[in-house]
């Protein structure tokens, strides 16, 4: 036997062919039945609806129609599995209608496709997913500014290269992760406007010859606009690198985040202390108090970037138009995407949110560190009346001294900046003790930066209060779209069992 008989004998000679059905059209009936079987129900009822209004479907007709879809069994259809029979869920799910509507149960694909008819399922239910992770980014904000309410008096170094740079506070830092999730809202936000918007009326790729209304559609199944160009409709795919843009740039921002907060709970730093439900024990180092929950952020992160490349990888270099490649094989890594935002920041949440901050430690390695000396540099520019470049070089000078004697920042004194000044300028400053200890202390350096964007405590509370307020306003416009697209939904479910109806059901109205 060659090698296409043995082929046909174990695949079999008619669709699918086992191997074909195994690899592609079984996973894919299996991610199509959990997610896509709601959306695609919607898109029916709205297109029958649409069908209807145009005059394209008599009454008649469309009652069959919303007997057809009623009649199917959504739990015996989850739990199903692909047999081959038909070709994927959409003609299984249009035969079932069918069965029970008759011959005219057919006349519901007029003047689609399954092209823009898949494209608004993918479209609906990437929008989902995008708002439950925002959902999870804002209640990720909450917990950050209660935290940042907490801390913004803390003293702690911060660091540049890594290295000890000046003094700020816990919540400084905090609040500039706050923003770079604001940016990360952002993007997500960019992302879902550019998908919620309605291919369906494109048909193939042409539109069509019936007189259909595709406005009506779009706006029952909750989409603000319709696409303008029937082609980009079917063939436009750049919708799904955007959100893959901002799913990878999200966790990108979180992984950093993740890294300093697993290297500030190590027992060298001590700055941080993870909460007990978030750690585990080694099971041979009784010692060991292991931030594993951090380990995992950092690692999930990384998994929800490849996800997310995965799908900018797909995308390379296919053709312009309806293709495969950017449906059933590629949708499951951004709804997978977007689920780890979901899950990841929750479980940020929940750590950040119990952390326990060294603040006695942190204060006291910023008042013995040389971070302050920025602040000398400027206080001798200030009392001195000496050119900045110079005062710098007599504050560079103090630090040399001091470290070579193996002293700390809380040792330096008016002397010692003299000699320092002696040696680069060839005079003493004559300032006084107090104008230098004031000079060296983390608390007056970070009191005097109330510059917006700056560490003091009144412009931290000042930043809180505003960023509360854009916070609550981000959280009801997500509150007023989930309800939006669920009014959508519910008045698609209204319209239609009313021409459900019998005449006997009808009869006492």
């Amino acid at each position: 036997m060659n090698i296409k008989d043995s082929t046909f004998e174990n695949e079999g000679r008619e669709f699918p062919g086992a191997t074909y059905s195994e690899v592609v059209l079984a996973p894919a009936y299996e991610h199509a039945k959990q997610t896509l079987l709601e959306p695609m129900l919607a898109v029916h009822k709205a297109h029958l609806i649409m069908l209807k209004e145009q005059g394209l479907l008599e009454e008649n007709g469309a009652s069959q129609i919303v007997a057809g879809i009623s009649a199917l069994d959504k739990e015996a259809l989850l739990n199903s599995t692909y047999d081959g029979q038909f070709e994927d869920l959409f003609f299984l799910v249009e035969s079932k209608i069918m069965n029970v509507a008759g011959e005219i149960g057919g006349s519901l694909h007029l003047a689609r496709s399954r092209n823009d008819m898949g494209v608004a399922i993918y479209r609906m239910v990437l929008r989902d997913k995008i708002l439950l992770a925002t959902r999870a980014l804002l209640s990720f904000q909450e917990t950050l500014l209660r935290v940042i309410e907490n801390y913004k008096e803390t003293i702690v170094l911060g660091h540049t290269h890594t290295q000890q740079a000046q003094p700020m506070t816990f919540s400084h830092y905090l609040l500039g992760m706050y923003d770079v999730v604001d940016r990360d809202l952002k993007r997500l936000k960019a992302a879902y406007d550019t998908c919620n918007v309605s291919p369906l009326g494109a048909a193939a790729l042409t539109t069509t010859g019936f007189p259909i209304d595709r406005k009506t559609v779009a706006e029952l199944l909750g989409f603000p606009k319709i696409i303008k160009s029937a082609y980009d409709s079917i063939g436009g795919a750049d919708y799904l690198g955007e959100i893959a843009t901002a799913i990878q740039l999200t966790f990108i921002n979180l992984g950093r985040f993740s890294q300093d907060l697993l290297l500030w709970s190590s027992q060298e730093f001590s700055a941080i202390r993870v909460a007990d439900p978030y750690v585990q024990k080694s099971s041979i180092m009784p010692q060991k108090r292991n931030p594993v929950s951090l380990e995992h952020i950092r690692a999930l992160s990384s998994s929800g970037i490849g996800n997310a490349q995965t799908v900018l990888q797909m995308l390379h270099n296919t053709p312009y138009g309806d293709i495969n490649d950017t449906e059933d094989d590629l949708q499951p890594y951004l709804w997978k995407g977007l689920h780890l935002i979901d899950q990841v920041f929750r479980l940020a949440k929940v750590v950040v949110g119990t952390l326990e901050v060294n603040e006695a430690l942190l204060k006291r390695r910023a008042q013995e560190s040389f971070a302050t000396i920025t602040e000398l540099a400027d206080t001798l520019f200030r009392k001195a009346n000496i050119p900045f470049r110079t005062s710098h070089s007599i504050a560079s000078q103090v630090v040399k001294i001091a470290l070579a004697r193996g002293l700390n920042a809380t040792h330096v004194t008016s002397v010692l900046v003299d000699e320092a000044a002696k040696t680069v300028v060839g005079f003493p400053l004559n300032l006084s003790d107090e104008i230098i200890r004031t000079a060296m202390d983390p608390e007056h350096f970070v009191k005097i930066r109330s510059l917006p964007g700056g560490p003091a405590p009144e412009e931290m509370q000042r930043a809180i209060v505003e960023r509360e307020a854009c916070l609550h306003h981000h959280v009801s416009l997500l509150h007023t779209e989930v309800n939006r697209l669920k009014v959508c939904m519910e008045k698609l479910d209204q319209l239609t069992s009313q021409w459900g109806k019998t005449d006997e059901d009808t009869s006492g109205l």
